[in-house]
This record gives C-alpha cells, sequence and structure tokens, in this order.
C-alpha cells in the first residue's frame, strides 16, 4: 500500500500503440474514476516508448518502480486494484521461474546507460513542465550565460561524434561553421532515418521532443544561426507531431522566438518532412531537398559548414546528437567523456530487432561489446536457435558473425571489420537466416534508394542485384563471387557518396564472413539455409512429427496433409517453399532438403 502520490506510465511510443496502449490508458483512468483511493493522488501519464517493445504496452508505477508487462485492457482494475494491495503477478518480469517487480531487476533496462534516453519513457512528451522538472532547459540556461567559443570548446571536451553514422566531432563541425562571417546560419536537425527496422529518432522524437530543441538552440548559438529546420520523415507522423506541439510550447515560453528566455538572442524553427528518400538522410541530399529540389547529393569539396542550406553555412546533426547537448551543457563535457571508449565518448542508443528475444530501443555506452547486447541485454535467440549474425549499420552495413560477437561497438572497431556502427539499426539473424539472400534483398533495397546520379552506385547496385538474384534462384556460375567483390570495391572507390560507398558492405562482409553459402549456392545448388525458395523443398521427419497440426494451419498453399496426432506430409508438387511450416513447428520436424534439378 502507498500514500501520496503515484503516477502510472503508460509506454505510448508508435509499438505500444499499435499493440493497443492508448485503450489501456484509457481504461485505466476510467478505473480510476470510479474507485475511491484512499490516501492516494493517482495520475495516469501517457509516455514515449519505455524501450522493451517486444513486452509492451508496458505499464510503470512511479515513484515506486513498479513495471507491468504487456498489459491489456482487460488488466486495468487489477492494475488499480494493486495500488492499494499486492503486485500483478502475471504482468510482472519473470525469468528462472521467478517473478520481478522493478525495472532494474530486468537485464534489458538494469544493463544501459541513458544519456539521450534519460527522459524517454518517464516524461509525458506533450508537457514542457515535465521536461522542466527533469533538469531540461538547464543547458540552455548555462549556455546562453557563455560565448559561443565557449560552448564549443564544452562540446570538444565531450568528445562528442555525429551519431547519424559519420562519427564526426560535432564540436569541429561546429567550430568550423562559426568561423565563417557569412550571414544568415542555419542549423538543421536530420531526422530522416529510413534504415529498416530502425526507429532510434524517431522515438527519441515522440518521447522527448525538448531535449532536440533544446540541442538545437544551443548549437545556433555556438554557430550565430537564427534559423532552424527539422527535416523530419513523412512517414513518422506521431515525431512529426509532439515536435511541432514542443515547438509551439517553446514559443509561449519565450524558449524561441525573438528573445531566448528574455536574452537577445533569437532562433525560429520549422519542420520540413522528408521527401520519402533514403539518400535524403546524406547531409547535402537533404538539405537539396529542404530547398524544393531533387534530393541529389553533391561532391564534398563543396562543405555544408560553409555552403549549405541555401548556399549558406550551415550545421547539420542528427537527431541523436543534438539530444545529447543538453546533458553535456549541464553536466560538462568532462563528464560526458568520462562514457565510452577513447575514440568513441558517452553513449550510443541502437535499436534492436529481429530473432533477439527483446528487441526493442536499447542505450548503452560505446564499446560495448555485441554479445551484451543481443545475449545479456537481449535475452539471446528465439527459440535458443543458433546465432548466425547480426547486420549492423542500416541496409548499407555489414554482417557480424558469431566468432566476432566480442567486438566492441564503437565508431572505428567494427569498420576494420567491414561494417559500421551507422545510426544504431541492429538486426539479428539466427541459422535459419540465408546470407546470400539477406545479400539480396539489402542490395535490392539500396538499388531502388540509390538516386541514379552517380554510375558507379546506380549500374554496381543494378549489376549486383542481377548477380545475387541469379544465384539465389539457382543460375550462379564460377566467377560470381569474384565480380560480385570487384564491382563491390569499385563502388567503395568510386561512388559520390556515402549511400553508394557503403552499400557493398553487406555484400562484402556476407563473402567474407560465409563464402561458404555462396559456393554452396553456385556448386552445389542448394541453399543451406533453406531460405532460397528456387533451390529448396520441405519435409516433414515422421519420428519427430507429433501431429499436433501447426504447420498445417500455417501453409498458405495447403500442402500439408495428415490426421491429428499422426505424422503430416507435405505434398512437394504444392509446396512453394515460403518456410511457414517449419516456423510453425515447435518440435523441429521439417527438414530442409536440396530442391530437384
Amino acid at each position: 500500500m502507498i500514500n501520496g502520490t503515484e503516477k502510472i506510465l503508460v509506454c505510448c511510443g508508435t509499438s505500444c500503440i499499435a499493440n493497443g496502449a492508448l485503450d489501456v490508458a484509457d481504461a485505466i483512468e476510467q478505473e480510476l474514476a470510479a474507485r475511491d483511493i484512499n490516501g492516494v493522488e493517482v495520475c495516469v501519464t501517457r509516455t514515449g516508448c519505455s524501450g522493451e517493445c517486444e513486452q509492451g504496452p508496458i505499464v510503470r508505477f512511479m515513484p515506486r518502480d513498479l513495471m507491468y508487462y504487456r498489459v491489456t485492457v482487460r488488466d486495468a482494475a487489477a492494475i488499480v486494484d494493486s495500488l492499494e494491495g499486492e503486485p500483478v503477478k502475471k504482468l510482472l518480469f519473470k525469468k528462472d521461474k521467478q517473478f520481478f517487480e522493478h525495472m532494474d531487476d530486468n537485464p534489458f533496462y538494469a544493463l544501459q546507460h541513458k544519456v539521450v534516453l534519460k527522459d524517454v519513457g518517464i516524461i509525458d512528451p506533450l508537457s514542457l513542465d515535465d521536461y522542466i522538472a527533469r533538469g531540461g532547459y538547464e543547458g540552455l540556461k548555462r549556455a546562453l550565460k557563455m560565448t559561443p567559443d565557449e560552448i564549443i570548446t564544452e562540446v570538444e571536451k565531450s568528445g562528442l561524434r555525429g551519431k547519424g553514422g559519420a562519427g564526426f566531432p560535432t564540436g569541429r563541425k561546429w567550430r568550423t561553421a562559426a568561423g565563417y562571417d557569412v550571414f544568415p546560419k542555419y542549423i538543421v536537425c536530420n531526422g530522416d532515418e529510413g534504415d529498416p527496422g530502425a526507429f532510434m529518432d524517431g522515438s527519441t522524437m515522440e518521447g522527448s521532443p525538448h531535449a532536440v530543441i533544446e540541442g538545437m538552440i544551443i548549437g545556433a548559438l555556438a554557430i550565430g544561426a537564427e534559423e532552424g529546420v527539422l527535416y523530419i520523415r513523412d512517414e513518422y507522423a506521431l515525431a512529426r507531431d509532439h515536435i511541432q506541439h514542443a515547438i509551439d510550447d517553446a514559443y509561449a515560453a519565450g524558449i524561441l522566438g525573438e528573445s531566448i528566455l528574455g536574452t537577445d538572442h533569437k532562433l525560429d524553427l520549422s519542420i520540413v518532412r522528408g521527401g520519402g528518400a533514403f539518400v535524403c538522410g546524406e547531409s547535402t541530399a537533404l538539405m537539396a531537398s529542404i530547398e524544393g529540389r531533387v534530393g541529389e547529393p553533391r561532391a564534398k569539396y563543396i562543405r555544408s559548414v560553409q555552403r549549405g542550406l541555401f548556399d549558406n553555412p550551415t550545421v547539420l546533426n542528427n537527431v541523436e546528437s543534438l539530444a545529447s547537448i543538453p546533458t553535456i551543457l549541464r553536466d560538462g563535457g568532462e563528464k560526458y567523456a568520462e562514457i565510452g571508449t577513447d575514440n568513441s565518448k558517452g553513449t550510443k542508443v541502437f535499436a534492436m530487432v529481429g530473432k533477439v528475444k527483446h528487441t526493442g530501443l536499447v542505450e548503452v555506452p560505446m564499446g560495448t561489446t555485441l554479445r551484451t547486447l543481443i545475449y545479456d541485454i537481449g535475452g539471446g535467440i528465439i527459440g535458443d536457435r543458433p546465432f548466425k549474425a547480426i547486420q549492423t549499420g542500416g541496409p548499407s552495413g555489414g554482417c557480424i558473425p558469431e566468432e566476432l560477437l566480442d567486438l566492441p561497438v564503437d565508431f572505428d572497431t567494427l569498420v576494420e571489420y567491414g561494417a559500421m556502427m551507422g545510426s544504431g539499426g541492429m538486426i539479428v539473424m539466427d541459422d535459419r537466416s540465408c546470407m546470400v539472400e539477406v545479400a539480396r534483398y539489402y542490395v535490392d533495397f539500396l538499388c531502388e534508394e540509390s538516386c541514379g546520379k552517380c554510375t558507379p552506385c546506380r549500374e554496381g547496385l543494378r549489376q549486383m542485384r542481377a548477380i545475387l538474384t541469379d544465384i539465389c534462384e539457382g543460375r550462379g556460375k564460377p566467377g560470381d563471387i569474384e565480380l560480385l567483390e570487384r564491382i563491390g570495391h569499385t563502388m567503395q572507390d568510386a561512388s559520390l557518396c556515402a549511400l553508394g560507398r557503403t552499400a557493398p558492405n553487406p555484400v562484402l562482409t556476407t563473402i567474407k564472413f560465409f563464402r561458404d553459402e555462396y559456393e554452396a549456392h553456385i556448386d552445389g545448388k542448394e541453399c543451406p539455409a533453406g531460405v532460397c525458395a528456387k533451390l529448396t523443398q520441405f519435409a516433414i521427419d515422421p519420428e519427430a512429427c507429433t501431429g499436433c497440426g501447426m504447420c498445417m494451419r500455417a501453409c498458405p498453399a495447403g500442402a500439408i496433409s495428415g490426421d491429428r496426432r499422426e505424422p503430416h506430409v507435405i505434398d512437394p508438387h504444392l509446396c512453394i517453399a515460403c518456410g511457414s511450416c517449419r516456423e510453425a513447428c515447435h518440435f523441429d520436424a521439417v527438414l530442409t532438403e536440396r530442391r530437384p534439378a
């Protein structure tokens, strides 16, 4: 039983909303309205993403830090009952047959170190007061008492590097832009998060929009800008709404506009909706899109800090970098630099998805190993299947195999192995992933997203896609692997922008670490993982089959027959080799075989 004030935090990030979180919050409020809770003042707060998306919707009590998982509307009454009684056992975190009440009992949260996400999942993102109550805009107040040089020096002390993927030192970028005596200057936020499986920036904008705005204001003070633009992915409707709401509140509170907190500094912010092109995540293509032109990159000998938006000095930072700035200014750059490694300071936010048990949003110190992320925080592989690879850095990142699980994740180490940290997307794969098909998927994505301006990227991706498709469909031939490598190295050397230079990474890393799979596809005309439909057929092991019928119900082609509790059979003439039966079977009774020529 509690006394005083209790907050019930309901995660209303995009994932939890999709699972009914708004209805859960409404149901709890209705239940509270119908009760008389003795000695307790209770309010329900709809927050941003709590992080552990696999377990959502998530409900958390504060200040006693009671946490519930996979909550439904039907649980509302029991949750309200637990204000004065025992916790709802079935909703608690469970490990080794024991139930745990608190967030820190769950390794998913206990092993994180939150800087960017410190308020996400705790505050109401639509409440300026909530943000201020947790130290919001204290960094700005300090910055207003400093010179631009002092602000930049503080950022340089922090060692902050751009978290959008490039890893360029933020302080150096700001100092260079500040040195140009050309006006107007601009500060731009890159919220055009287009990587498959990535949702770090979107969740940050949804859950703590004022942190991004505060970072932009501090950056504007440092370089002498009076206008800023947030370029936000068009699909991020919730993030865009929350950012706009925060901008409106900041204007009303005198934080933005003609007089920032009563000083003679000014800044106006506006939102531009992304054009839907992956290449617009590249700095110069993004600025072209803001200007209303086709989103194509330009040659990098012209630097954006000198001639960027509207041909004027411009600083472009991504959402995560900007959301780190308030903490750096409030607590000091040296304190931030204590986190991470010698060359990669601070923390990094990752979106961990795929075949990992606990998918979601994770923030850890730079240098944390892949093993810690996947097994200690993520809980390991679904079904305890063998880990095969993790794809880091988005569609143009690389695939890292099991023998490299102890690599530290930072800006430089992954590059040494042909991958990259990128903006923070991580896709975990098990033994049922075909690495040739993975490479083909990403190349196909990049082929469609390439702007086509430069020949190496445009034609290189098309040729790679054709070769990989042939390999996956049984038409691969000797020399294809070597040809893929030559095309990839040419793209790395000759492409105009980072999209083209990094696009071969999925192909080159899968060839480097999983060459045997390519050879099996080409020489043996078989897919070891049983994924490529033109090379695979499925059969059922009668000894292992229990006749449960799960495979039969999952089959979209009606290719499986059999009586209940009797071994089932797959008709190879009807089977489309989609693999649904194998995914549905809990007894490993579905076997993969080489499809006859």
